[in-house]
């Protein structure tokens, strides 16, 4: 089985069902549902989750992310994470917490929209449409 790890991008497009790329991420967190891959995501993800969603309230947030939760693995972000993301050549320190914890969560793969921003990445990156046209 795939062990991926999902960017918060990808997240937040199936939350808020951000057109047009909302049906991509619903297909793949289906995969998840249905035991097909293994999602990942960093703690990172659910901060920032939280933030952005916080105009559905405390309980619509909540119901989201706990939805989520079921469907997802977390990740560790730790001092080795911190550590590698501070000293690599990533020009936004976001991306390298997530590059990092994807790798040290050993995934095969990483999902995301913003390809250019993994450029030099040891880990193959795709769109949730490249992945999802792969597994055809």
């Amino acid at each position: 089985m795939k062990k991926l790890f999902v960017d918060t991008n990808i997240v937040i497009d199936l939350l808020e069902r951000r057109e047009p790329f909302c049906n991509d991420a619903i297909l793949l967190f289906t995969m998840a549902y249905n035991k097909k891959v293994k999602l990942f995501v960093s703690p990172m993800t659910f901060a920032t989750a939280s933030y952005l969603l916080r105009k559905h309230g405390t309980q619509g947030v909540n119901a989201l992310l706990s939805n989520l939760r079921q469907l997802v693995h977390i990740a560790a972000t730790d001092e080795k994470v911190i550590d590698n993301s501070i000293a690599s050549s990533f020009p936004d320190f976001e991306d390298a917490m997530q590059y990092y914890t994807a790798l040290s969560a050993k995934v095969d793969i990483i999902i995301t929209r913003n390809i250019a921003d993994f450029e030099n990445s040891r880990l193959p990156i795709m769109t949730a449409e490249q992945f999802l046209s792969m597994s055809e």
